[in-house]
């Protein structure tokens, strides 16, 4: 991110909403719009946010999984597939 170039006032969003939307659609870039000189909401293009939000989610998912190996929360592997094809034999 480049701040001289990615963070722009809203009067700049403003008259130029269509070239922001273009821009940031093409090249994959984040703006940031500042409202009296505060950070007030951020644009992005669509797969860009797709992204983030899959690394999000990831995150939570490695997060939950540490949280479980420090609860104890775990089965050694044989004992997991042990359980897992005994539940497939009971489902036929």
């Amino acid at each position: 991110m480049r701040p001289s170039e990615d963070i722009k006032p809203i009067s700049y969003f403003k008259a130029h909403a269509s070239e922001v939307i273009t821009d940031v659609s093409d090249n994959h870039r984040t703006l940031i719009i500042t409202q009296n000189g505060e950070a007030k909401v951020v644009v992005q293009d669509i797969r860009t946010f797709e992204q983030s939000q899959e690394s999000l989610a990831l995150l939570k998912i490695l997060a939950l999984s540490t949280n479980h190996l420090q609860e104890g929360h775990v089965k050694p592997s044989k004992k997991a597939f042990a359980d897992l094809q005994k539940r497939i034999r009971e489902i036929k």
